[in-house]
């Protein structure tokens, strides 16, 4: 039995690609000193730099069609106006389906602005000034004592039971109409609400507008016009109202995105600013949003958008049936990003490692051979007196 032991121990060894050369026989160089060190320097920078990629985190970009039906668009907005006032300033958003949404005032905040631009006042956008004197009912007497209280609409109620009650709803009745209220201190919500005095108080100063909005995912456009004149502007409108007015629509885009942020995101349009010389006019910005889905290592997936935008003003001699103020047009593109984070494999990074150590090792073996030859067969022949 030990016999047959001995025998496959033997062809073992002799399958020893490794063998050992005894101790007696090593010859140790100052040049096999100095490549084994510069060698040795070389693996270890090479070996960390395979670390620090082994522990980076890699995001790879892929291109597909963009197949999601049914969802909203979140349009986050910070914007100053340096030369409107917040009572004068309205945002309304109108998309291809026909739905609209005008001077809205949910989760918008406005802040007005000195002519400096420094904060003057935080306030949600809301009329909120206490009511002075007594309402005029609908049919055009005061309110009596527990009498409820229905006012008049001034002509854009839609319905002979229809109420205004405030300076608000009066507005919003006429914006239904596409008519623009040029007189509101003929209007008794508006006049007992002090609408002209703070709009009085307000002159000459600008405003912030931060927020955001939720729409539907087509292509639209949400803009920012004066809202003491507004009017349905997908219908015939009266132009007029503006032709007289000095509306000055300076602004800058302190941020704006289509979705939530993600590592990585550029948003073209932070911190652009545009003043603008002459009164009036209409400034354009044209948006493609790319629909972006950002898988991260760990955490969920964060659905957003990208986009790239073009701009073009138009002067007040060239909008002859057109608004004044800002407005943002923005379509969607049929192709969606996806970006998604990797980790580099165990099994690579070990691979890796064992082609540094073994690829320096063989080099640095050859060269080192090389200059102990090369050298060698050169003292040879200085021995032999053949160099000279």
């Amino acid at each position: 039995m030990s016999g047959v032991m001995n025998r496959v121990f033997s062809r073992v060894r002799n399958l020893d690609a490794y063998p050992k050369i005894n101790e007696d026989f090593y010859s140790r160089t100052l040049s096999g000193g100095v490549i084994t060190l510069a060698s040795s320097i070389a693996m270890l920078l090479l070996v960390i730099s395979e670390l620090a990629m082994y522990l980076q985190t890699v995001t790879e970009t892929k291109l597909v069609v963009d197949t999601s039906r049914g969802e909203k668009l979140k349009i986050n907005f910070d914007i100053s106006f340096p030369a409107v006032s917040c009572t004068l300033l309205s945002l309304d958003a109108i998309d291809i389906s026909g739905e609209q949404h005008l001077d809205i005032k949910h989760a918008i905040i406005k802040k007005r602005l000195d002519a400096n631009g420094n904060l003057i006042q935080l306030r949600i956008d809301r009329i909120g000034v206490p009511k002075l004197g007594k309402p005029i009912q609908k049919h055009g007497g005061e309110i009596e004592h527990n009498e409820t209280y229905c006012g008049s609409c001034y002509g854009a109620e839609l319905s002979s039971t229809e109420c205004c009650n405030s300076c608000d709803a009066v507005r919003e009745a006429y914006r239904r109409r596409g008519w623009g209220l040029m007189n509101p201190d003929s209007i008794d919500q508006c006049k007992r609400e002090g609408f002209v005095q703070r709009i009085k108080a307000e002159e000459g100063e600008g405003c912030n507008l931060s927020g955001s909005l939720q729409v539907n995912k087509v292509a639209g456009n949400f803009h920012f016009v004066k809202s003491f004149h507004l009017a349905n502007i997908h219908v015939t409108h009266d132009v007029k109202a503006f032709e007289d007015d000095s509306y000055n629509i300076s602004h800058k885009i302190n941020k704006l995105s289509f979705g939530d942020h993600y590592p990585g995101i550029i948003n073209p349009l932070d911190g652009v600013e545009w003043f603008q010389h002459t009164p009036n006019g209409m400034y354009q910005y044209f948006i493609k949003v790319v629909p972006t889905v950002y898988t991260p290592l760990r955490g969920s997936v964060i659905r957003s958008n990208q986009f790239s935008v073009t701009e073009h003003y138009k002067g007040p001699e060239v909008r002859k049936n057109s608004l004044p103020g800002v407005f943002f047009f923005y379509d969607l593109s049929g192709i969606k990003v996806n970006f998604t984070e990797t980790h580099t494999s165990f099994l690579h990074f070990l691979t890796n490692i064992c082609a540094i150590v073994g690829g320096i090792f063989t080099v640095a073996g050859i060269f080192d051979s090389f200059i102990y030859h090369g050298h060698k067969a050169l003292k040879k022949k200085r021995d032999l007196g053949k160099l000279g």
